[in-house]
């Protein structure tokens, strides 16, 4: 079971790299869909993807160019909204973390960083969020309830 945990935490964090960097015009920057935030569901199901999550996206932000501040803060906020979805596992709630903080704290340093108002690009990015939980997420995590692979 535990080689099962581990295989498919790394699985998690090679699907969010590769999709993020493969999609990088949109999954860089202030106006930014980064498609891999789907996964950021999978917590609910699967605890291994707290630090799948973190990996992936600490191999995305390190090759995104940002810099610094995203690698580990970016890295950090992803780490921190994967714990609170599997925290509230039980309830809806487990939605909004990577919504929120990703919104909040991303979006707070990317205006820092690329020089823009700071609600513009926490909007922005929360928006970019929403879209990537709630309408690929959502279904994503459904599928994988009826396929019973926990």
């Amino acid at each position: 079971m535990p080689a099962r945990r581990i295989a498919r935490g790394a699985i998690i964090a090679a699907l969010y790299a590769v999709v993020t960097i493969i999609l990088k015009p949109i999954s860089f920057g202030y106006l930014q869909v980064r498609i891999a935030e789907a996964l950021t569901l999978l917590p609910v199901l699967f605890p291994e993807a707290i630090p799948g999550l973190f990996i992936g996206c600490l191999i995305s932000n390190i090759y995104g160019g940002l810099g610094p501040i995203d690698i580990f803060l970016g890295s950090l906020t992803t780490l921190a909204a994967a714990w609170l979805t599997y925290t509230w596992r039980q309830s809806r709630l487990a939605y909004l973390p990577p919504i929120l903080l990703n919104g909040l704290v991303v979006g707070a340093y990317l205006s820092y960083l690329l020089h823009v108002n700071i609600l513009l690009a926490i909007s922005t990015v929360a928006l970019g969020e929403a879209i990537a939980v709630l309408v690929l997420g959502v279904p994503l995590l459904k599928q994988l309830r009826k396929l019973n692979l926990h």
